[in-house]
């Protein structure tokens, strides 16, 4: 990171207990930088240290001479502590206030010391990191700030139960974040990093015992910003440039403990699973200064018991456990902002715990604000794969229906004399699938945004969560398709409008292939007929089919893809298309798949509807070899933005079927983001696929009798002729005694 000057902060050697095997691992946040009247910055930050036995030691912080002129710390206190007396693990945090000379365009503060727990990588010493810009940005015209994350004390995962497992990766600018193993700390043995998602992930078995983890947090800004500094220079930071310093870096420090595998990994049976009332992972939630804050968690696990949550939180925070029957426990999560909170992002992690293992660890931030937030309560309805959220205006006075979104800002909310109304599919605009444990849950949210050229503004600040919710238990095919058929936006211009896309059975694209036949099965070379439908409440649009692809998955941004079309042009030589209406789309195309151990492919397609008369249109501009020729000012022209619509699988070979031992439930999925458990399902003999999975069956127990009744035989004519001729040697054998007596 550029810096006309560096202020570094040294922190003393550790003391007393601290220099023992007991460091866990440590995390930094900041508050909102502020900039003093004298032209001098104030950065204030939170130190979050992991440990054991005790946490109320924490390293000193001392600032070079020269650049900051001013430092203060709070006592360090302990958050979170072993609810059983052991002493294994505890959590404490302190808060560090420093007044920084004028003359920098950057900082960064560190600290270092021993040592690490014992652990599988043999690493002793270890290394704390931060480096922030402080620049005033373009965008929200505020001083730079920096990501958010931290961790639990102790975590743990059964080894034969690592596969992903999620961090907390929040920014509160909105910059993207990208997680890296650091350069000086090398990743623990088949450990990697998933850096968009800021999830590690299995490379192979990962070894028993305990391992450390060092990653470097960096942000990027998601579109072109100015930054300007307090000598009066500015840069320009391009959001392509990847390759840039960060604007922000924060170092996460953890350990976790890999522990032997356990019988199942199957949530909710010994790791507990989290039940609906808990927030979801990276949910960000808002309290008030001098109010009381709460959250809870709930949790079960049926062939154990919950001895406590774990909980990292600020100083102050509290919690009370509740133990329930059937497996049961909750949490209840208290704080109370204190105005030095006042503009804070708080992040809190939370685990459920059981003498064996532990559940995943989700995190949420919480963030501090002068006066509660508005949270309305939305009128809800949901419908077999969409719902429909409808806000009354006059519960909310001052709302401005000007400046709210959704969670994808690309989909609008529409309005009429009464209510603030936004419709959507369960895969569209922003909406998340959370797996509950007992509930499938879909969400989303209207948010208050400013525009990024306001300065000031006098508008509450509008937080409305709305979802739906499903039993695992019910019908599936009466409240949600598994296959993605139905996809419900809202723009301003265009109001309401749809798509649909679909397989059929045969070119005449009248006969759909169920839902209930998803994943569908195909054979290689054999012709797949889909189409797409478009729907809007204005009654002259034209459809236009830009791009589609095919993918393993139902990810159109893996990087393992086949185009069938591009930038409107026909790239596979199988496809066919045929003729069809302005707000039809019907093609087909010759059946393949990945090469390499894959046996399903999803086809995804960007689709777009214009108003028809204008030859500017993308829709008029049909294919594009040459895409730097496409038109960007979408405004001039009226056309939706480009949507996401996915189809599939496609799946090659026999679906496999449940074994009649197995007692479990069996989870089928079309869509893998929305896994929907289902009682055991066994061969049916009416159905072709029943039938012929008993067939399979009957012939391999056919060759297993003929073959044992084979064996059989053959030992019986062996003993047959072993008797035969044991009888015709005990046979002479009484002959011989028989002369010899006679002749005496």
């Amino acid at each position: 990171m550029e810096a006309a000057a560096l202020l570094l902060l040294l922190l003393s050697a550790l003391l007393g207990v601290s220099s023992t095997l007991s460091f866990y691992g440590d995390s930094i946040t900041f508050m909102p930088l502020r900039r003093k009247t004298d032209g001098t910055f104030q950065v204030t930050f939170h130190r979050r240290q992991n440990g054991r036995n005790t946490c109320e030691s924490q390293s000193s912080h001392s600032c070079e001479d020269g650049v900051c002129t001013s430092s203060t710390q709070s006592t360090v206190l302990q958050t979170d502590e072993d609810s059983t007396g052991q002493g294994r693990w505890c959590q404490s945090e302190r808060r560090t206030a420093a007044t920084i000379s004028t003359n920098t365009t950057s900082f960064s503060l560190r600290d270092s010391g021993c040592c690490w727990t014992s652990n599988v990588e043999g690493k002793t010493n270890w290394t704390s990191l931060a480096e922030l810009d402080l620049g005033r940005r373009s965008d929200s015209h505020s001083l730079n700030g920096c990501p958010v994350t931290t961790t639990v004390s102790s975590l743990r995962v059964p080894q034969n139960c690592f596969s992903r497992f999620q961090l907390l990766a929040h920014d509160p600018d909105g910059d993207h974040v990208r997680c890296r193993f650091a350069a000086d700390a090398s990743a623990p043995a088949n450990f990697a990093l998933d850096e968009t998602a800021c999830a590690l992930t299995a490379a192979g078995q990962v070894a028993v015992g305990v391992h450390v983890f060092e990653l470097l947090l960096d942000d990027f800004p998601r579109k072109n910003i100015t930054l300007t500094y307090a000598d009066g220079s500015s840069v320009v930071r391009e959001a392509s440039d990847m390759n840039a310093a960060p604007l922000c870096r924060v170092k996460l420090q953890f350990s976790m403990e890999i522990v032997p595998p356990i019988p199942t990994c199957q949530a909710g049976h010994s790791r507990p699973m989290f039940l609906s009332q808990t927030p979801s992972h990276g949910d960000v939630l808002f309290a008030a200064v001098g109010q009381d804050f709460q959250f809870s968690v709930r949790a079960q696990a049926h062939h154990t018991s919950i001895q406590d949550f774990q909980v990292s939180g600020p100083m102050n925070s509290s919690k009370v456990f509740k133990d329930e029957p059937n497996g049961k426990a909750d949490v209840t999560v208290s704080w109370q902002p204190q105005p030095t909170d006042l503009y804070r992002s708080v992040p809190f992690c939370f685990t459920a715990d059981t003498q064996e293992t532990q559940s995943d660890m989700r995190c949420v931030v919480v963030t501090v604000t002068k006066r509660a937030v508005i949270q309305g309560k939305a009128s809800v309805t949901c419908s077999a794969n969409k719902m429909m959220v409808a806000l009354e205006k006059a519960s909310m006075p001052g709302i401005d229906e000007n400046y709210l979104q959704l969670s994808d800002p690309s989909c609008s909310l529409t309005s009429n004399g009464t209510h603030i109304v936004g419709s959507m599919s369960f895969s569209t605009c922003g909406t998340k699938l959370e797996d509950q444990g007992d509930f499938l849950v879909f969400k989303n949210e209207i948010n208050s945004y400013m525009k990024p050229t306001e300065v000031i503004t006098r508008r509450n600040k509008v937080k409305i969560d709305f979802s739906c919710q499903f039993l695992k238990t019910i019908s599936i095919s009466s409240y949600y398709n598994l296959h993605k058929s139905d996809y419900i936006f809202t723009e301003s211009s265009f109001g309401s409008f749809g798509y649909t896309f679909e397989i059929f059975t045969d070119g005449n694209f009248t006969s759909q292939v169920a839902a209930s036949a998803y994943p569908v099965e195909v054979k290689l070379l054999e012709m797949i007929y889909m189409g797409i439908q478009a729907q809007s409440d204005l009654p002259n649009v034209n459809l236009f089919v830009e791009s589609c692809k095919a993918t393993p998955d139902d990810n159109p941004e893996n990087t393992l893809s086949y185009d069938l079309i591009k930038n409107g042009c026909q790239m596979d030589e199988t496809l066919k298309i045929h003729p069809s209406n302005q707000t039809s789309f019907n093609f087909e195309v010759q059946a393949f798949k990945f090469t390499g151990n894959f046996d399903q492919v999803y086809i995804t397609c960007s689709v777009i509807l214009c108003e028809p008369g204008s030859a500017f249109s993308r829709c008029a501009q049909g294919c594009l070899t040459d895409p730097s020729r496409r038109r960007r000012k979408r405004s001039l022209h009226r056309e939706t933005v480009g949507h996401y619509i996915t189809q599939g699988p496609l799946r090659f070979g026999v679906q496999a079927v449940a074994n009649a031992n197995d007692d479990g439930p069996v989870i089928r999925k079309s869509d893998p983001s929305a896994a929907v458990i289902l009682p055991p399902v066994y061969p049916d003999i009416k159905s072709s696929e029943g039938a012929r999975g008993i067939k399979e069956i009957l012939n391999t127990n056919i060759s297993t009798v003929v073959f044992a009744s084979a064996f059989f035989v053959a030992l019986v004519v062996m003993a047959a002729v072993v008797g035969h001729f044991i009888r015709k040697r005990k046979a002479e054998d009484r002959k011989s005694l028989l002369v010899s007596t006679w002749d005496n």
